[in-house]
């Protein structure tokens, strides 16, 4: 049985939201692509549409737009999706000069959904009639 966590952001409030999918509403999302919509209702939200932005699978690997299918792989890249050289942490405004141009090679996941994606981030496109507060109730300990 597949199961999903997905994290939904509102960007009318500016919050995100937390649910966890299983059963034939995770099947369904299976082969979905980064950028396609979808209709709410696989994540307990009836009347609103979403947009898959993301991702990331059992081990921790990001999902990549331009990485096609399902699969891990590997891709050589600059600063970018699954890589962050060590100038951007120390300087944000300026690369020291030798890091200039560094690219290397990582892991990524490519952009469908498939059973080993562990959580999928969405985006609300279109919002419907009920509160997304009223819908997706925290489970307040």
């Amino acid at each position: 049985m597949v199961e999903f966590i997905a994290v939904i952001a509102d960007p009318k409030t500016g919050k995100c939201y937390q649910s966890q999918i299983s059963g034939h509403h995770a099947n369904s999302l299976i082969g979905k692509k980064i950028g396609d919509e979808f209709d709410g209702i696989f994540v307990n939200l009836p009347g609103y549409k979403l947009v898959v932005t993301g991702g990331t699978d059992k081990a921790g690997f990001a999902m990549r737009h331009n990485a096609e299918g399902g699969r891990l792989r590997e891709v050589l890249t600059a600063e970018s999706t699954g890589f962050r050289s060590r100038s951007r942490h120390k300087n944000k405004h300026k690369p020291l000069r030798h890091e200039v141009g560094l690219r290397k090679r990582v892991n990524v996941r490519g952009n469908a959904i498939s059973p080993e994606i562990s959580q999928i981030n969405m985006c609300i496109s279109s919002h419907g009639s009920k509160p997304i507060d009223d819908l997706l109730k925290e489970k307040e300990a």
